[in-house]
């Protein structure tokens, strides 16, 4: 046994095929019998949440389920969790890259792929802390740059520093685009006010559903000139 308990079953996808997916039993699993949570910061009580299906991460993958496949475009997805953005995306045909910080995303994104009869897709591990405590057992860290970025509810700190807006700046293309789905938390405000000053408009479009009540933040940047490293 793994020392957590999952469960099985059938995700339902606005504009899109239903997803089989494993996920956490609930949010009272815990296993870090090595301390490689505990070494990315991950306390016990966050340690579940990637594991957790969430209505963030359904509305992103409804957006992505719905936006057009654009020939050639690299897509990064944030904190991904379970991936559901990611796998509606990956099978449509899009190039993506998942990434998480937790341990364990990898191995449950493996076995949601095998689930879902879809090819192998890329994994990286993606912690945007200033200072992170990277396992070296982990696959490669995100590297390059990307044409569109996406995340569902990633702005669930306070970042006094901008350690996401800066890691968003290494990792995406002059001319990029940036899809977030918030549940309206608190930090959205000084978050959206570093990607103005990285160059990026912003549209947005509110959600009220009783399933979810929030915002897809939309970011667009038309640089032609390549951005520093």
């Amino acid at each position: 046994m793994p020392g957590y308990l999952v469960k099985q079953q059938r995700v339902a996808i606005a504009s899109a095929a239903d997803l089989q997916i494993r996920s956490l039993l609930d949010r009272q699993q815990y296993a870090d019998p090595e301390g490689r949570a505990q070494a990315q910061g991950i306390s016990s009580a966050s340690w579940p949440l990637f594991g957790m299906l969430w209505p963030a991460g359904l509305q992103l993958a409804g957006v992505m389920a719905r936006r057009p496949i654009q020939v050639g475009e690299s897509i990064l997805e944030l904190g991904c969790g379970l991936a559901l953005a990611s796998l509606v995306s990956h099978r449509r045909g899009a190039l993506v890259t998942a990434s998480d910080s937790h341990p364990l995303a990898g191995a449950f994104l493996l076995e949601n792929l095998r689930l879902n009869q879809l090819p192998p897709m890329r994994y990286c591990h993606g912690d945007w802390a200033s200072a992170p405590h990277h396992d070296d057992r982990q696959l490669p860290r995100v590297q390059g740059r990307f044409d569109l970025i996406i995340g569902s509810d990633v702005l669930y700190e306070r970042d006094a520093e901008g350690t996401l807006a800066a890691f968003i700046a290494r990792h995406a293309q002059a001319r990029s685009e940036l899809i977030i789905v918030d549940p309206n938390r608190g930090n959205r405000a000084a978050f959206q006010r570093r990607m103005l000053a990285l160059g990026y408009a912003l549209s947005e479009t509110l959600i009220d559903q009783a399933s979810f009540r929030g915002r897809v933040l939309n970011f667009r940047r038309e640089l032609t000139t390549a951005v520093p490293n």
